[in-house]
């Protein structure tokens, strides 16, 4: 079951082709199970983030594979685009996919190398991928291995330093504009994780006056609870809080634009002479782009804030040989268990008969010799174990390292071994049978 990752990403296509493939959280689990029916899909994961959308899938061809899920992109929710969406999608096949989803997990592949959200997010779409059923063994591995390459390169090297994440990097930008933030008014849209990051480096900030509004106004209460400053409106009273604000950041996860270039218009005409600078960190976008054109008002998105952060980066640039090295273990680590699944099926047959033969001659023997007493049956039980431990040891070993090493020279081995026990896992065989001899798609 080759390995694939179809995706678009912030190194591919530029914010307004990212926003209009981004799916609602609300919409992940419904988009993964209609996934699922696609007949070349055994399992899937969709992991979107702020800077990417990509679709990981075990699927048992690859061309049929590949066709699919770009035939999902494009007609799931999307229909058709005035642009050629081929020409900034990627796709990854085999060990390049897994070594891509190890560089998005550790950081070395985000718009801000390191960023802190990255491993959240990871986590989230393997959870959601389990809610919707479509995760399997495979990337079921695949997504463990990589969270856990995550957190060993944030602990082993200095890849996370600074904690510069999308959400502390806006609050940064802002305070590069404006010099300080203690005295300013700060208007946070959106209550999710981005955007309680952000309000934390605020109150860091020593940040006094803020205002938190959100669709649901229990989650901007709960978060300014949380903080313990500020106060929360509810989204009807955003133009209000637009009239005094210096700075707005903006993080929702809503399909439409909160701030629209007549709402921003309307506050700044209440209060000319003051500028307000705003940081738009959602994907799909929160402003209307004509906002940038209103006079006094500076607009970033993400694309922009990325480019304006480069320089606080070298640091983590350095530990990137470290992460590698990382990287590169537990890429090799899943390869030899992704190898190793040939000879499960023969193990497991094996063990099986040879369990089902051990048990009913013991049977028939203490059928034949009722005086053994529990003690005498207990060591005859005991040893006939042994035996069988003993006797399947080195085959089960040497086929399992054989795997590793050389995958197509297994399959011939466990091809033997179950037309000479006469195990007929030839179906089983089949599940597990990567139609390439190994995880490298160029050999």
């Amino acid at each position: 079951m080759p390995l694939v990752c179809l995706g678009l990403s912030h190194q591919t296509a530029p914010v307004e082709v990212r926003e209009h493939h981004a799916f609602p959280a609300a919409r992940m689990e419904a988009a993964l199970v209609a996934l699922r029916e696609y007949d070349a899909v055994r399992e899937a994961v969709m992991l979107q983030t702020c800077g990417r959308l990509e679709i990981y899938a075990d699927v048992s061809d690859y061309e049929a594979g590949v066709s699919q899920l770009k035939s999902f992109l494009l007609n799931f929710r999307h229909g058709m685009t005035a642009y050629d969406i081929e020409s900034y999608l990627y796709t990854l096949l085999g060990r390049q996919a897994v070594e891509h989803l190890f560089r998005v997990s550790t950081g070395l592949d985000s718009m801000l190398i390191g960023e802190a959200e990255i491993l959240g997010q990871v986590k989230d779409a393997f959870t959601a991928a389990q809610q919707a059923r479509s995760l399997g063994k495979t990337l079921h591995r695949l997504f463990r291995e990589a969270m856990s390459a995550g957190k060993a390169a944030r602990t082993q090297t200095r890849i996370g330093d600074d904690s510069t994440s999308i959400a502390t990097a806006a609050i940064e930008l802002a305070k590069k504009e404006f010099g300080t933030l203690r005295d300013l008014n700060v208007v946070i849209v959106g209550a999710g994780k981005m955007a309680r990051t952000a309000a934390k480096r605020l109150r860091g900030e020593g940040t006094h006056n803020l205002v938190v509004t959100n669709r649901t106004s229990k989650n901007a209460q709960d978060l300014v609870k949380e903080l313990g400053f500020g106060h929360a409106v509810e989204l009807p009273g955003l133009l209000d809080a637009l009239t005094s604000a210096d700075i707005v950041v903006t993080s929702t996860g809503a399909s439409h634009f909160v701030l629209t270039a007549e709402a921003v218009a309307t506050a700044m005409a209440r209060r000319p002479d003051h500028r307000m600078f705003i940081v738009d960190i959602a994907v799909p976008r929160d402003v209307h782009p004509g906002v940038a054109n209103i006079d006094g008002v500076t607009l970033v998105d993400i694309d922009g804030l990325r480019s304006r952060v480069e320089h606080t980066l070298e640091l983590r640039r350095e530990a990137i040989p470290q992460v590698e090295e990382i990287i590169g273990e537990y890429l090799e680590r899943f390869s030899q268990w992704y190898n190793s699944r040939v000879a499960v099926p023969v193990i497991a047959s094996l063990t099986r008969k040879a369990e089902a033969i051990r048990t009913a001659e013991l049977e028939r023997l203490f059928q034949r010799c009722p005086a053994l007493s529990e003690r005498e049956k207990m060591l005859i039980t005991g040893m006939s174990m042994t035996i069988i431990s003993k006797l399947l040891h080195t085959v089960v070993t040497k086929i399992r390292d054989k795997a590793i090493t050389n995958h197509s020279e297994a399959l011939a081995h466990v091809r033997l071994l179950d037309e000479l026990f006469e195990l007929n896992i030839a179906d089983e065989l089949a599940k597990v049978r990567p139609s390439i001899p190994t995880l490298d798609v160029d050999e």
